[in-house]
């Protein structure tokens, strides 16, 4: 027996709300940052286990993919057009993961764990630098508006590149990696990659490089310059000298240019705390002696026919 057209059973169905596209667009960008932090634990679950080269670099290479899904995940919210607070706290939490903890695991396993407790101590460190330079970011994020040419300190994900390129660069080495560099030299550079982080050195965000010859000259030039890397040294070191390439960049343009910007910044501050003048107050002044002279004609000829008449002049 079928069911009558006009049946309450009908009715509701032909009554039941569409799902709403536009909502479930939000959960788009969001599922990227989620797959970030996916690659984020895959990688601490290799470090933490047998200590192998190969379980090193595929440590590394999870947290190079989580690098690609914290890129796009950006990108997808600004196309799509569902940008909001929660997705940037969702991608800071993220990045303290995939970025932060997951690169420091991988680097006191693969070399610094011979240190013991200063190797603890330097890789915590890191990750401690790292959550306070994407919060620092968020605060900044949420006071600027308009398209930013610059990071205040290195991004996260980039200094975790620098690590994990390193990891990739060094892991066909025959002799363990306390031997063939250094614990200190690798030490150092976790050190510097946390100070840099927390620091006010400007990196530059590319956003404003548009298509035109300059910029496609540029990316000419770096792409001949990895396949020379590749073709002289090995492909494994082409990561490592963009990374340390870009690291330099933004060093050199602070030494070059900060002192400078610095200047500029206190001056526009120092303008800026200066009183405005009051106009209010510029009527109410009392007119100055020089001023005295440039009253009407009127007024002068009533006040000399005034001094004739014998009342004594003001």
């Amino acid at each position: 027996m079928g069911v009558s057209p006009n049946s309450p059973a009908e009715r509701r169905r032909a009554r039941k709300p569409r799902p709403n596209l536009r909502k479930l667009m939000f959960v788009l960008p969001n599922l990227f940052t989620v797959s970030s932090i996916f690659c984020g634990v895959y990688s601490i679950t290799l470090s933490a286990g047998e200590s192998t080269g190969d379980n090193f670099y595929r440590a590394a290479v999870a947290i190079f993919f989580g690098s690609f899904f914290d890129a796009f995940d950006g990108r997808v919210a600004r196309l799509t057009r569902t940008q909001s607070d929660f997705g940037v706290e969702l991608d800071s939490l993220a990045d303290v993961i995939s970025f932060g903890v997951a690169p420091a695991i991988l680097v006191y396993k693969w070399a610094l764990a011979g240190m013991g407790i200063v190797g603890i101590a330097i890789c915590s460190i890191y990750a401690a630098c790292g959550a306070i330079r994407l919060a620092r970011f968020n605060v900044l994020a949420h006071s600027e508006s308009g398209q930013q040419r610059y990071f205040v300190g290195l991004p996260i994900p980039l200094a975790a590149g620098m690590l994990v390129s390193l990891v990739i660069a060094l892991n066909n080495l025959q002799a363990p990696v306390a031997e063939a560099v250094g614990l200190w030299p690798i030490a150092t550079l976790v050190l510097m990659l946390a100070v840099l982080m927390v620091s006010t050195v400007r990196y530059r965000t590319f956003k404003e490089a548009g298509l035109n010859p300059r910029t496609l000259l540029i990316f000419l030039l770096v792409i001949a310059v990895g396949v020379g890397v590749a073709i002289r040294g090995r492909p494994s070191l082409v990561l490592l000298v963009y990374f340390s390439f870009y690291i330099l960049l933004g060093i050199g343009e602070e030494l070059l240019f900060g002192r400078r910007r610095r200047a500029a910044a206190r001056a526009a501050a120092m303008a800026a705390a200066l009183p405005e003048p009051d106009a209010e107050a510029d009527a109410e002044e009392p007119v100055l002696p020089a001023e005295e002279d440039e009253v009407p004609l009127e007024s002068a000829a009533a006040a000399a026919s005034a001094g004739d008449d014998g009342e004594p002049d003001a």
